[in-house]
Formats: structure tokens, C-alpha cells, sequence
């Protein structure tokens, strides 16, 4: 599942409670509270006042209200980390400092006045009520492009916006609007939901703030206080939120799906899908579809079993369950050797698709566990690596697509299931288009599953061709080694989760490449629950005569390039084309950019600081049109002169 090979280490908060779970303050005698106090009048005091009464920098602490949570154990995590994005510093000091200078605070709570919502009137902004969004929105999201309601923009993933105020003959003239941003321990990658003139995204680890459009004020914001140390394999990050009715919905780190109101932020409902502890965690955004909310779990670095699951949205009640890997005597059982079914992994780490007129949604699948060491789980090891299409309804499979079988070089086949009615060979026909991680551009017919066609998009060195039934013919002397064996593509692959991007103007699809080797290595696979299941390593090839990225524009049948434009730096930034011609990308060097989107040639770009490794989106604010874009720790909002 790792996505680069820049590995983004997990982000442990400072003060781990001595490996236990401690809910409740142990440190609340007399003397500790005196002592919490004098800590208090040297830490605390110039801020927040000697009573705890409102300074000027800081909350008001004499009051029953806990923004980031009220809890012994969530005012502890408050005291000890800080909170980004604001002046309140992480106190470093030891752990029985912390719960002793929070026993001090609890006096402060005595006899305190101030209710919930008067603090809220206080700092927050709630926003006013709105319309709700309705499944008719949804399923007409590509034909409303003055808001932007779901992760890829439409249930067919076409990221494509019908907006045309911006093109080629003036796009020179784009600027800056409105920024936001917050300190976070890792890039956001979030793509931002707009609605009703509000904007909502999410920022690492589990923050969703809901901003003005016209100017990006905050109206409100939701931290979710998460456990002291959570196992991920490649950064504490969250992809993006769901919303339907008065709801958003948010998949957390911590493996849980959590209901928010739009207007408060509130919580009205959170539910736990699996034990973070055993290496579950969610990171992408959800799929609404009809009255259900579907969402699955990552960590196929960690011996996971991957599932998707169906919640109702009216109460977070789990409709149904579709796991990733087969169990005995299940259809593609027989494809895992012994019990290494239990631990395969398959996750499911990126948002689905969705066809309303054969209600299928389509979710692609991450590696098989572990990663490098196929050895301890013989077979094609269904249905890792692959695309599951599901009915909505019920979550039973119709069909499948395994792209790598046997995958031993972590290329997940999480990546995007675009969704286009196109003519084939001189026929009408429902495809499913995707480039894969494993450097094949394929297509599918949608409907049956069948293989239709695939063609490679970058340089691969792994397998002779794809043979007539979509199985590669493999080449001798690709798999892991002890010595380790050089192969193209990289673990990174020719792609991966950052978003394409399909224009109905140019009949083209837009994908960001890398052309880059690895190095892979296996070794003696482990399982313990709750740690690195790999059975190998990987080093990725640096020679940057040998690698580079692009975008590269293929036709959407064949897969042939059309045109190329190369970047400076890797990227990891996801696409967007829109009627006025025009596709907008980002450079691993923190570039934003637009394209001509019929021959390639840069037309602007920006440079924003930070590593880009989201997609844009358009919308419009006061009828005109706008572009957003996540990079490093904010959100940036375009608009012409």
C-alpha cells in the first residue's frame, strides 16, 4: 500500500502513556494539585489567565466546554501535543506533569457557568441552515459543476468540471484569492466538497473545518481526538469527506466511520469498522450511494483481512460487509495458500465508483500481504490487486478483474475506476478505464467484467504482454530477491493514487507518470499483530537520468500517448480538466499548473511551497468560477483578475 518512496513515517504524539491506556487522571491528591499548580502559574498562567479566565492568546479554561474533547484522557493529549494551527504549544514536560497540571485545570471547572453552546457562539461560526443535498444531486453531480459533491466529482470519477470561465486565452490572468491553512504534521491531501457556498475539507490527522467560499473564513471546525499511537504505514493522513442530507461523513485513522452536521460540525453518530491496534486504518473518503455510506479499511502492510462495508446514513446501522480475500470453501479460496488468507491484506484505501443504471460500485484493491515474500502464500491470491464490482444493494460481487496476480512488487490496484460510455470497436459500450500501478493502461467492459484491452503507458519491465484474457505473461527473473532484482515499474508504480482525469471536450485521459525503477529485495516474513508484515524491502532507483514524471494525455480507448509534458521533481498531485480546455496538475516541486488540455503546453503555474499531493477541484463563488488545491498545509482558492 505504500504510496511513494518518500516512506512517510508513522507520526507517534509525544507523550505515549507508558504503553498503557490511561483514561482516567491518576494524579489527583491534594499534593498533586498544588503541584499542578505551581506548573500551571509557570506554563500556563500568562495565557490563559491565573483563574483560567480568557486571555488574550488563549481558550478560556475556567468553563465546562473542552473544544478538543473533555475527557481526562483527551485533555491530556491537548495538554502534552498542543494544537496545530494555533498558539497553544505542546507543554514538554513529563507525563505525571500532564496530569498533574490538568488536575489544577479541573479546579478551574467548579462552579463554571458557561455552557457548550456559549462557547461555541464564542468561537465558532455556525454556519446557516441549507438546503439538504439530495440523491438526485448526487446523481446529477457532472451537470451541476457550481458545486463540487464527492471526492472524484461525479460517481463516474471523471474529474472533469463544466466550468468554462477559465481557458486557454485567459487563463494567464489567474490568481490568488483566498488561502487556508494549518500546521500539520504531514501534507494535506484532502480534495475539499462545496455546498451551499460552504467548503468542507479535512486536514491530518481527522480535522474537518468548514469554510466560507467567497473568503475562507472558518465557520466551524471538528478534531477528532485519536489513540496515542496508531500503526500506518505511510503518514497520518485523511483524503476527504462525504455528504448527503444535512450530514457529512468522514473515515477515520483509527478505522471508524463518523457521521458530522453540516451546519455545527457535531457528531450524530461514530462507528468503529475494525481494531486499529491490528493495523486497520481508514484514510479515504467514503461513497454515498442511494441511502447507504460505503467505506473500507487500509493496512495491507500490516496482515489485515481488507473489507468494504455499507452503512445506513441515518443511524451508521452496517447494511452489509464485502471482505477483499475469500474465506474457505468462498470463490478464490483456493487461491491462498494454508491460512495466509487471514493475514493477506487486499485493502481497500481509496474511493470507489459508481454506474446508477446497473448500480454497481467499483472499488480496486491494494497488495497482498505480505508484500515482497510471496513465497509464504502460494497462489493468484485473489482478490488483491484487483477490481471488485459490487452491487450496491447487497454488497455480492457480480464480478472481478485481477490486473497482477500474485502481486510481489506492492502494486495496488487502488487506483482511480474511471467510468466512460464510449464506442468500442464500433459499438456502444460501458467501459471501465484505468491506468494501473503495474505500468498497463487497461479497459474493461463495466458491465461483465470483460477484458477488452490493455496497453502499457510507461516502461515496464516485468511481464512479455498482457494475454487475451488480461492475464500477464510474466518474464523470468522479476520476482524479489535476496540479492534483490531491478524492475520497471517502481513500487510506486506508473501511477498511483493521485487522481486522472477524463475530459469529455478532449476525449483524452490525463494521468500523472512516473518512469522509475526499483530495487526489490525479499526476506523471512513475520506476523505480529499490529506490526510491519512486509517479508522484504524495497529501494527505489535515484539516478535522475533514469527518473522523472509527467502528464501524459492517452486516448481513452487505445491508451496511447497523445502528448507528454515533463515535471521537475516526482509528483503526487492528482488532475483536473474542465470544458474551457484546460488541465490543471502540480510538480513534485511544488508547482501548480495549467495545461492546454488538447496539446500539453503550459499556459501558468505557480509555485505554492509546499508538496502538492492532492487534486483540484472547480466550483463557483458569487458566479465565478474558482479552482482549489491542497498543498503542503493549506488550501489555496484561484479566481481570474
Amino acid at each position: 500500500m505504500r504510496r511513494n518512496s518518500l516512506f512517510l513515517a508513522c507520526f507517534v504524539l509525544t507523550f505515549p502513556l507508558a504503553g498503557q491506556k490511561n483514561d482516567r487522571n491518576p494524579f489527583t491528591s491534594a499534593t498533586d494539585i498544588e503541584s499542578g499548580h505551581k506548573l500551571y502559574n509557570v506554563h500556563c498562567r500568562t495565557c490563559h489567565g491565573a483563574s483560567g479566565e480568557r486571555g488574550d492568546r488563549a481558550a478560556k479554561l475556567a468553563s465546562t466546554f473542552r473544544r478538543y474533547g473533555s475527557s481526562d484522557r483527551e485533555m491530556f493529549q491537548t495538554i502534552s501535543n498542543g494544537v496545530p494551527g494555533t498558539g497553544m504549544p505542546g507543554f514538554y514536560g513529563d507525563e505525571a506533569a500532564v496530569w498533574k497540571i490538568l488536575a489544577f485545570v479541573r479546579t478551574l471547572e467548579a462552579g463554571a457557568e458557561h455552557t457548550e453552546q456559549m462557547e461555541l457562539g464564542a468561537s465558532w461560526q455556525q454556519t446557516p441552515e441549507m438546503p439538504p443535498v439530495t440523491p438526485e444531486q448526487l446523481l446529477q453531480s457532472a451537470n451541476r459543476p457550481a458545486e463540487w459533491l464527492m471526492y472524484a466529482g461525479d460517481y463516474f470519477s471523471h474529474r472533469h468540471s463544466g466550468l468554462r470561465e477559465m481557458n486557454r486565452a485567459n487563463i494567464s490572468g489567474l490568481r490568488l484569492k483566498w488561502l487556508f491553512q494549518r500546521r500539520a504534521n504531514t501534507s494535506f491531501e484532502t480534495t475539499p466538497l462545496v455546498a451551499g457556498g460552504v467548503m468542507y475539507l479535512t486536514a491530518p490527522p481527522d480535522d474537518v473545518y468548514a469554510l466560507n467560499t467567497d473568503s475562507g473564513d472558518p465557520l466551524w471546525e471538528y478534531r477528532r481526538p485519536l489513540p496515542i499511537r496508531i500503526p500506518a504505514c505511510c503518514g497520518q493522513v485523511n483524503r476527504g469527506l462525504a455528504i448527503f442530507g444535512d450530514r457529512l461523513f468522514m473515515a477515520t485513522l483509527d478505522a471508524h466511520l463518523v457521521a458530522l452536521n453540516r451546519t455545527t460540525g457535531k457528531v450524530l453518530w461514530d462507528v468503529p469498522m475494525a481494531d486499529y491496534r491490528e493495523g486497520y486504518t481508514a484514510t479515504h473518503a467514503p461513497l454515498v450511494v442511494k441511502d447507504k455510506v460505503l467505506a473500507g479499511v487500509a493496512g495491507g502492510e500490516y496482515g489485515i483481512r481488507g473489507f468494504l462495508d455499507a452503512y445506513r446514513i441515518s443511524d451508521g446501522g452496517r447494511v452489509w460487509r464485502a471482505y477483499t480475500i475469500p474465506g474457505p470453501g468462498e470463490f478464490g479460496s483456493d487461491t491462498w495458500s494454508g491460512d495466509s488468507w487471514k493475514r493477506g491484506g487486499a485493502p481497500i484505501w481509496l474511493t470507489g465508483s459508481y454506474d446508477p443504471e446497473l448500480n454497481l460500485t467499483y472499488w480496486g484493491t491494494g497488495n497482498p500481504g505480505p508484500d515482497w515474500n510471496g513465497e509464504v502464500r502460494s497462489g493468484d491470491n485473489l482478490f488483491a490487486c484487483s477490481v471488485l464490482a459490487l452491487d450496491a444493494d447487497t454488497g455480492e460481487r457480480r464480478w472481478y478483474f485481477q490486473f497482477t496476480p500474485h502481486d510481489t512488487h506492492d502494486w495496488d490496484a487502488v487506483q482511480a475506476m474511471v467510468l466512460v460510455n464510449h464506442a468500442y470497436q464500433g459499438k456502444p459500450r460501458r467501459l471501465l478505464v484505468t491506468a494501473n500501478r503495474n505500468g498497463f493502461y487497461y479497459v474493461l467492459d463495466r458491465a461483465s467484467g470483460a477484458f477488452l484491452h490493455a496497453q502499457p503507458y510507461v516502461k515496464q519491465t516485468w511481464a512479455r504482454e498482457i494475454d487475451d484474457k488480461g492475464r500477464p505473461v510474466e518474464l523470468p527473473d522479476t520476482q524479489p530477491k535476496r540479492e534483490g532484482v531491478r524492475v520497471y515499474p517502481s513500487t510506486t508504480g506508473g501511477t498511483n493514487w493521485w487522481s486522472p482525469s477524463w475530459s469529455p471536450v478532449t476525449d483524452l485521459f490525463y494521468v500523472a507518470a512516473v518512469e522509475r525503477a526499483s530495487m526489490y529485495f525479499t526476506d523471512d516474513a513475520i506476523y505480529q499483530p499490529g506490526t510491519l508484515f512486509e517479508g522484504g524491502t524495497v529501494r527505489a532507483e535515484t539516478n535522475p537520468k533514469e527518473v522523472y514524471s509527467s502528464i501524459r494525455a492517452l486516448d481513452v480507448v487505445s491508451g496511447k500517448l497523445r502528448w507528454e509534458y515533463r515535471m521537475n521533481g516526482l509528483s503526487h498531485a492528482g488532475m483536473l480538466s474542465t470544458a474551457g480546455g484546460i488541465v490543471f496538475g502540480g510538480s513534485g516541486d511544488g508547482r501548480f499548473f495549467a495545461l492546454d488540455a488538447y496539446r500539453g503546453k503550459e499556459l501558468w503555474s505557480i509555485n505554492l511551497g509546499g508538496l502538492i499531493s492532492a487534486a483540484p477541484i472547480a466550483f463557483e463563488s458569487q458566479g465565478r468560477e474558482r479552482i482549489a488545491i491542497a498543498a503542503g498545509g493549506g488550501v489555496f482558492v484561484f479566481g481570474m483578475r
